[in-house]
């Protein structure tokens, strides 16, 4: 009687603790990394840099050329060796399904875009990742099967160069940009499908297809390759008005003295740029402790670089606007129907 009674109390105990307290662990024995994954032990960052250790490095493939900076900075904060691979979304994404499927592993943390992992998740490859710095960022940036989280917010805004325009004579509207003293202003990042799409639905297909239809046909849009070429485009005048960039872009280069400024024009779209630990990485600890520093330390010197960081501790970009977030799977099940539409609607009309 004496040992049920102990034993009920134990368990409201740890229940009334919570669960960074009731996990109880057996030093003595290895943790699984499915259950290192997710353990919320007080002693977790102790047991991933042990961990870290014992292993080779980290070896990540990104999108993002600044993610350069921070994984350097958690080198040399734990003397970790770091090496990385860089390439556009579809061929990351490509390149981590590739290998996993002529049984290589040589990559435990992938940074890309929200449905580029979410189709990584569809394909198995993730791993369940529970941070004790998940509860600080913003719902959208974590999924339900948390296989992978957002770091940053990419946000569709315009960009407009501030020698070449001036601000009265911004358009305030999509519609705006029918009058005719756009011709030959405007651009667009050639592979923003998503974003169309997404916009579409929000805007209604019908009408949302016939105003851009009408826009590139009056007075033109150029077709562009890559956000912060264009971006660049902007800054230089070559193009004045860009109607897709994200809104940190034009932060970074107004540190540098470049004339471009941005413009949010509704409805505002946004999606996460995320991270996701492979199930098969080389080096799961050090895997770990790259995706916690991410989601804390690694959130502070992505404000610091103009980024978007999705920690509720930094205030977004245009706050009273509302933001709409483009559901990743859904990008993925439309992903065919919403690159037609756009290749259509705009970028067969680009002049």
């Amino acid at each position: 009687m004496l040992n049920m009674k102990f034993t009920f109390l134990t368990a409201v105990l740890m229940a009334l603790l919570g669960p960074s307290h009731a996990q109880v662990v057996d030093p003595s024995k290895p943790m699984a990394i499915s259950e290192m994954a997710v353990y919320q032990g007080p002693d977790r960052q102790a047991k991933l840099i042990e961990g870290a250790k014992k292993e080779s490095g980290l070896s990540v493939y990104h999108t993002y050329p600044a993610l350069t900076n921070l994984m350097n900075e958690f080198g040399k904060k734990y003397g970790i060796k770091v090496k990385s691979w860089r390439a556009g979304s579809e061929a990351v994404l490509q390149r981590v399904t590739n290998e996993s499927r002529g049984n290589k592993f040589d990559v435990d943390i992938v940074q890309n875009n929200a449905p580029e992992n979410e189709a990584a998740f569809r394909e198995k490859l993730l791993i369940e990742v529970k941070s004790p710095f998940q509860s600080d960022l913003l719902p959208q940036a974590v999924p339900l099967h948390k296989q992978w989280v957002g770091i940053t917010l990419d946000i569709w805004t315009a960009a407009y160069n501030t020698e070449k325009i001036k601000k009265e004579d911004l358009p305030k509207t999509y519609k705006d940009l029918l009058d005719p003293k756009w011709k030959g202003q405007l651009g667009i990042e050639g592979n923003n499908h998503a974003w169309f799409g997404a916009m579409m639905a929000k805007m209604g297909e019908d009408e949302g297809q016939k105003l851009f239809a009408n826009i590139a046909n009056t007075n033109g849009i150029s077709n562009r390759k890559g956000h912060s070429l264009l971006t660049m485009m902007v800054s230089s005048g070559e193009v004045p008005l860009a109607l897709t960039v994200y809104s940190w872009n034009p932060e970074q280069l107004k540190v540098k003295g470049a004339p471009v400024e941005g413009l949010a024009l509704q409805p505002l779209m946004a999606q996460p740029s995320t991270i996701a630990m492979l199930k098969k990485a080389p080096n799961p600890y050090t895997a770990l402790l790259f995706y916690d520093y991410m989601l804390s330390e690694g959130q502070k010197q992505l404000f610091d670089l103009k980024f978007v960081p999705t920690s509720k501790k930094y205030e977004l970009p245009f706050p009273k606007i509302p933001l709409n977030f483009i559901d990743p799977a859904m990008a993925l099940d439309q992903q065919a129907k919403w690159f037609k539409m756009f290749e259509e609607t705009v970028v067969k009309r680009a002049k």
